[in-house]
């Protein structure tokens, strides 16, 4: 015989419904993430070395426009803010095995992504490039390609290197939550340790090495552990995305 009111078992009943609209949620948000960050892998396989300069990426907007926006990794743009409901599904999945480290991680993870979001500049280069194109006179475009240095100069700045190392940090978290849950298997867990880990230490790469060698000796170390990390988290997403959807369609109780 049951101890709740028929009222108690409907708010249990909705509740558990609710999230299971959220794991499959952030299982469909996994798994496009999933698409959109192969295709980041495949944009920086085939960068061109021109885009680390302002009239590079100028250049490139007026010849070919969808490569250009492809350049400025609008996919990757995308593919962060589908990180929100990734981690809140992952929360949800990961609550009851440490509820307060999960907690911890998926702040840490909103602060990462709200860093990394404001410290974006594509927009701004969309609009310095219409505007560079517009140009009459030669001392206008040398004014333009100026602030567009400035913000190529972000790129590599303090806000996303440190919006990377807190979202990274964040799934290295909850990556060894993993561990002590019976909802994710020691593959998925151990293989997203490795994988944030090593954008992790990318991170932490160039925040060290950059102010005591140079910006060159820190891309040697970072960029091999960045490719490494990257190739293994577009296998760690769909296997997460999977595995909520899973979630998602069980019948069993919380």
């Amino acid at each position: 015989m049951s101890l709740l009111s028929p009222t108690q078992i409907a708010d249990a009943q909705t509740v558990h419904s609710n999230w299971k609209s959220l794991y499959k949620i952030g299982g469909v948000a996994a798994l496009i993430a999933t698409a959109l960050f192969v295709s980041d892998v495949i944009v920086l396989a085939a960068g061109d070395s021109m885009l680390c300069s302002a009239t590079g990426w100028f250049t490139l907007m007026q010849n070919d426009s969808v490569a250009g926006l492809l350049q400025l990794f609008f996919t990757d743009l995308v593919g962060v803010a589908l990180i929100y409901p990734i981690f809140f599904a992952l929360y949800a999945a990961l609550r009851r095995t440490n509820e307060v480290y999960a907690a911890f991680a998926t702040g840490l993870a909103f602060v990462g992504i709200v860093i990394v979001i404001a410290t974006n500049f594509n927009y701004s280069m969309l609009y310095l490039s219409d505007q560079y194109a517009a140009a009459a006179t030669d001392a206008q475009r040398s004014q333009i390609v100026a602030a567009g240095e400035s913000f190529v100069a972000m790129l590599n700045g303090t806000g996303p290197i440190m919006g990377g190392l807190l979202l990274e940090s964040a799934f290295v978290m909850i990556s060894f939550i993993m561990l002590r849950s019976r909802v994710f298997s020691k593959r998925i867990a151990y293989l997203g340790i490795v994988a944030h880990g090593l954008d992790v230490a990318h991170s932490i790469a160039l925040l060290l090495l950059v102010p005591i060698f140079n910006s060159t000796i820190a891309s040697t170390i970072g960029v091999p552990l960045l490719a490494i990390g990257g190739t293994l988290q577009v296998i760690w997403y769909p296997l997460i995305g999977r595995k909520l959807i899973e979630l998602g369609r069980s019948t069993t109780t919380e």
